[in-house]
């Protein structure tokens, strides 16, 4: 029976603000409740929701701890009633609502998913909240499928270098944008059929040119804002646009007769809210369908920098500076 230490090292948000308000401080272990288990981190994924949370702009959904965090990878050290007790010792990754940037998380034993095969914890940790959302947006939502062709935004980020490795795994053909030529570069060389660099080029025009005037099927956004309009003019008839998040703004003004001539299809979702239950059975679905994938060596995450948990501050500096390319992660 493992022995548990009534305290840990977190990284807590001692007030809304820049990097430095990630702190570290000493918490009480938090006990798995019905239906969760212990986790005992070895490695947290770092995500923009985390930045922005941090900024004190994306409050955790109640219930949820308040520290950051929303995926990680470690050893299940004890489990809650209702809970398997064969998960015990498991090498899982799991996706949190909270509580990811410390050295024990609780998870919900449906949002579990086992360390896949050749993957070390890093790796695993990065998993969760980037294939989960693109998962659900593009292939759930947006039901893209073998052969189609999507266009997705900011392509050397985490939710952009996923969307690269599943849509290859699946017979997608991706277009993404970056901010530099040196971006674009590292896009392709991950996969991404094409690379538009937005700051020297009109991806619309571009889009249009790759596509021969026919557009793409979808476009999976975090951008929002002036950028919507201009993603309905890059899709074709019958063409989906899925918003994930809105860093230009919330408000956008088209012209709902495009929508209707075209047959264009509007939707999105945010994940950390959502239900237990319905996370897992998002989780079992990736688990048939793109698990065995992963334990076959078919796509790892890209990942860019690891940072020990003491130094979140650094982690979020980086990502804020957008020098990165693929996934950021802490270790415990």
């Amino acid at each position: 029976m493992t022995i548990l230490p009534a305290e840990m090292t977190a990284v807590a948000i001692s007030a809304p603000g820049g990097p430095e308000m990630l702190q570290p401080a000493t918490r009480p272990v938090p006990q798995p409740g019905a239906g969760e288990v212990l986790i005992r981190v070895a490695a947290a994924g770092v995500n923009r929701p985390d930045v922005l949370q941090r900024m004190g702009f994306y409050p955790p959904p109640p219930g949820a701890s308040d520290l950051p965090g929303l995926e990680v990878a470690g050893t299940v050290v004890a489990v809650g009633p209702g809970s398997d007790p064969e998960m015990l010792g498991q090498a899982v990754c799991a996706l949190v609502a909270g509580g990811g940037y410390a050295e024990f998380c609780v998870a919900p034993t449906g949002s579990c998913l086992p360390v896949p095969r050749g993957f070390s914890m890093a790796e695993a940790a990065a998993l969760p909240e980037t294939v989960f959302t693109v998962w659900h947006n593009l292939f759930e939502r947006g039901y893209v499928r073998e052969g189609e062709t999507v266009l997705v935004h900011g392509g050397t980020s985490g939710i952009g270098t996923t969307a690269i490795g599943l849509c290859n795994l699946f017979g997608v053909e991706v277009i993404v944008t970056c901010g530099s030529a040196e971006k674009c570069a590292a896009a392709r060389a991950l996969g991404a059929t094409h690379a538009v660099d937005y700051s020297s080029e009109d991806y619309v025009e571009a889009v249009k040119t790759v596509t021969g005037g026919a557009g793409v099927h979808a476009v999976l956004d975090m951008v929002g804002g002036d950028y919507v309009p201009r993603n309905l003019d890059c899709l074709a008839d019958d063409g989906r646009h899925i918003s994930i998040a809105f860093q230009r703004g919330a408000r956008v003004e088209i012209d709902i007769s495009q929508v209707m001539r075209r047959r264009l299809t509007l939707t999105g979702s945010t994940l950390r809210a959502r239900s237990a239950e319905f996370k897992a059975l998002l989780a079992d679905e990736i688990g048939r369908t793109l698990w065995p994938r992963l334990a076959e060596g078919a796509w790892k995450p890209a990942m860019d920098q690891s940072f020990p948990l003491t130094d979140a501050a650094a982690a979020h500096a980086r990502m804020q500076a957008g020098a990165h390319v693929g996934k950021i992660v802490l270790t415990v």
